[in-house]
């Protein structure tokens, strides 16, 4: 058996290369992704060294696109969507539009055809939301005003990424191949209405089948109490639903998946499955960065200097000086117009998706691809530094602005004290926070998940939304004025990272933490938890409690209590 082929070759170099670059990115406060796009350069065909298998990375990046979009369909909320319509609707679509437009209007410069500047147009619409959610956590706008409209403003913006879909192949069909040639407005209608029919099979296919039968299989395999037969069902069920869908119903594997992770997420398995597919999810959506990396032509920079510098432009004060003017024509304040343009002020996953699938189809050029890809990576990497500029006017215009600006929700009480910290609402931190209510103690619980977010709310615990490794997330739990803090989330080598940070703000707080295995123990231990309780270990010492209290053996334990210690 070869210890060498192509597919561990992309593999190995396209995880390593991603991990590094993707390390470096983040300790230069930049978006891993930037290292992920950087590293499938390095490995494309157009750089010296390694070049990965050009044939296999597509089908790599495809699978890529199918578990991001079953990620997306997973964590879509309608309900966010609804509390922020009037201007998160009606914003993403006049903001696409200009930006579209103005894509189009610099392709007609370049001398491209209409659909191929249509295409390029939309390809530089939408935002990243990886780099939107980074940015918006970290400064701890999410659960804010600003926060919720940026959030609407993006799922819209990914709905209209869906629907593009769904109708660049029905367009390309209608143009033939290669996208020349005169068509009649009647054959593009004739394309539409055919693709629109199997679209709305599909969709009442999975309305009607797929929403009870999916839950029902997954409802029955966690039944089994196999953690491992529920994550493969999970990922069966994100990649069933997008073959089948393109087999069965000729629509994109990226619709299928979608539909996929909508239907989950009505599911009560839903956080499960999210919790169980994230590795797979991750892993897959590194090799797509690395795979779109590889197809990038570093030479544009240099042979088309202001093609590039036109598309960076139209990114960053196009798309964000449309925003800017219909967030504030909307009657919004102007820190938060300035806080949603400077967050659109990017492009990430979906302007990859539409601009190779629009290549894949010729109608795109490869000059297209280059330009989208460059100003992703440019204006990623420009994304910070305007939100490091947006921070500082802030800060000066925070006086002035104060009386306008919408205030911050009060998620713990400023008078709070001897209060416990419980991190992670999950089966564990939920059940632990309700107990240490009952019994009086007042509880601070630190959850990064939305759901759960609202759900503690809900159950009237003051909680904090984010990760308890970021400082600002920690210091908002009062740690200095907290008796206690339980780590209920089971990543013990995340929590060994908090817990020392939590140490050093209130050397008197003492820390609990929960762990898996005696390494887990030790590592937390170290870190200065005070006990770290092995799970497992537990359980097994209340069942033999359980089991000792049964008629057939409390003879045997009234023998070993009346036995001399």
């Amino acid at each position: 058996m070869p210890h060498h082929t192509s597919l561990i070759a992309i593999l190995v170099f396209g995880f390593v290369l991603a991990f590094v670059l993707g390390a470096l990115a983040n300790k230069l406060r930049l978006s891993p992704l930037v290292g992920y796009l950087l590293a499938g350069v390095l490995a494309g065909p157009f750089t010296p060294g390694f070049v990965g298998d050009a044939e296999l990375a597509p089908q790599l990046a495809e699978i890529g696109v199918i578990l991001l979009m079953f990620g997306v369909g997973l964590h879509f909320s309608l309900r966010d969507l609804m509390s922020v319509k009037n201007i998160a609707i009606p914003g993403a679509v006049g903001q696409i539009a200009v930006a579209t437009l103005l894509g189009w209007g610099l392709a007609e410069l370049m001398g491209w055809r209409h659909i191929e500047g249509l295409v390029f147009g939309f390809s530089l619409a939408t935002a990243s939301t990886v780099v939107l959610l980074r940015a918006m956590e970290e400064r701890r706008l999410l659960d804010t005003r600003r926060g919720k409209i940026a959030v609407g403003w993006l799922i819209v913006e990914d709905l209209a990424c869906v629907i593009a879909l769904v109708l660049i192949p029905a367009l390309a069909g209608a143009l033939g191949d290669g996208g020349g040639g005169s068509v009649s407005a009647g054959d593009v209608a004739k394309a539409l209405a055919v693709t629109f029919g199997k679209v709305a099979a599909f969709v009442a296919f999975m309305l009607i089948v797929g929403r009870k039968a999916i839950p029902w299989v997954l409802e029955r395999i966690a039944g089994t109490g196999s953690r491992e037969l529920f994550t493969l069902a999970v990922l069966s069920i994100a990649m069933g639903v997008a073959f089948g869908s393109a087999a069965l119903f000729g629509v994109s594997f990226a619709l299928g998946a979608f539909f996929a992770g909508m239907l989950l997420n009505e599911s009560e398995f839903s956080h499960q499955a999210a919790n169980d597919s994230l590795p797979m999810r991750d892993a897959f959506a590194v090799l797509f960065f690395v795979s779109v990396g590889m197809l990038f032509d570093p030479r544009i920079l240099v042979e088309q200097p202001l093609q590039v510098l036109a598309t960076t432009l139209i990114i960053v004060f196009g798309k964000s000086v449309a925003a800017y003017a219909i967030v504030r024509a909307f009657g919004h304040p102007n820190a938060t117009a300035l806080t949603i343009s400077t967050s659109l002020a990017q492009i990430g996953e979906f302007a990859f998706i539409i601009a190779g699938l629009g290549m894949t189809l010729k109608i795109l050029p490869k000059d297209g691809h280059d330009l989208v890809l460059a100003g992703a990576l440019i204006t990623i990497m420009l994304n910070p530094l305007l939100f490091m500029v947006l921070d500082r006017w802030q800060a000066r215009e925070d006086a002035r602005v104060a009386a306008r600006a919408e205030p911050e929700p009060e998620v713990v009480p400023v008078d709070i004290a001897n209060h416990a910290i419980v991190v992670g609402y999950g089966r564990v931190g939920s059940q632990l926070a309700q107990l240490l209510q009952e019994r009086g103690v007042p509880v601070v619980v630190v959850e990064e998940d939305a759901d759960r977010v609202a759900q503690a709310r809900g159950n009237g615990f003051p909680t904090v939304r984010g990760n308890v490794a970021n400082r600002r997330v920690m210091l908002e739990a009062a740690p200095e004025r907290a008796n206690l803090a339980i780590f209920a989330m089971p990543q013990a080598l995340e929590a060994g990272e908090a817990i020392e940070r939590l140490k050093a703000i209130n050397p008197a707080l003492s820390v609990l933490a929960r762990a898996h295995s005696e390494a887990q123990v030790k590592h937390l231990l170290q870190h200065g938890a005070d006990a770290a309780v092995l799970a497992e270990r537990e359980l097994a010492y209340s069942l033999t409690e359980m089991v000792m209290a049964t008629p057939p053996y409390r003879a045997l334990r009234t023998q070993a209590a009346a036995q001399p210690a």
